[in-house]
């Protein structure tokens, strides 16, 4: 089949550009990272930060850490993931990945910061690394990975069956909520 010229196979959508991938899980404690090769194909772990809580910094140590890899990578978005209840609803967690995001999306501007759904993927991680032969009081260290991981394999396989990038835009200048 001939393809005519600036038309693609996917029904005329523009192909995402080329780049890495991130994703970071939030935890109070903890930042998962995750990365994916510049096509956007697979996802995998990489680092463990411990989360920054020092006030008054103009961006905190972790949040500095992901812009870093995000410049090294020549990341093309950053996928944050959005810890929703069973039922949809958003609670304190979700408050606090959302202000992550801000940050996140702050230090990282003009690269698009997006949000996606993770319900249940650190509980997907603990049941991976379980099967994985690790054992539970080694999982603390890498589950934040293994989540984020998870995160963004969902974002990339979401990106390729859209066409577009995954999730919820947010807005750097902090306003986030729809």
């Amino acid at each position: 089949m001939t393809v005519p010229s600036g038309t693609s196979h996917d029904g005329g959508r523009a192909p995402l550009p080329r780049g890495a991938r991130l994703a970071v899980d939030v935890g109070k404690v903890r930042v998962g990272l995750a990365a994916s090769d510049p096509d956007g194909l697979v996802a995998t772990p990489v680092d463990t930060l411990a989360r920054d809580a020092t006030s008054g910094a103009p961006v905190p140590a972790d949040v500095a850490r992901v812009a870093a890899e995000v410049a090294e990578r020549g990341a093309g978005v950053v996928y944050v993931g959005l810890p929703r209840h069973l039922s949809g609803a958003e609670g304190a967690a979700a408050e606090d990945a959302r202000a992550y995001a801000g940050t996140v999306a702050r230090a990282v501007a003009p690269v698009p910061v997006h949000l996606v759904d993770e319900r249940m993927t650190t509980v997907s991680a603990h049941q991976a690394l379980h099967a994985a032969g690790r054992k539970g009081r080694t999982h603390r260290s890498v589950v934040d990975q293994a989540a984020a991981v998870i995160i963004l394999q969902t974002a990339l396989d979401a990106e390729r069956g859209a066409g577009t990038r995954a999730g919820e835009p947010v807005d750097p200048t902090g306003d986030h909520r729809p």
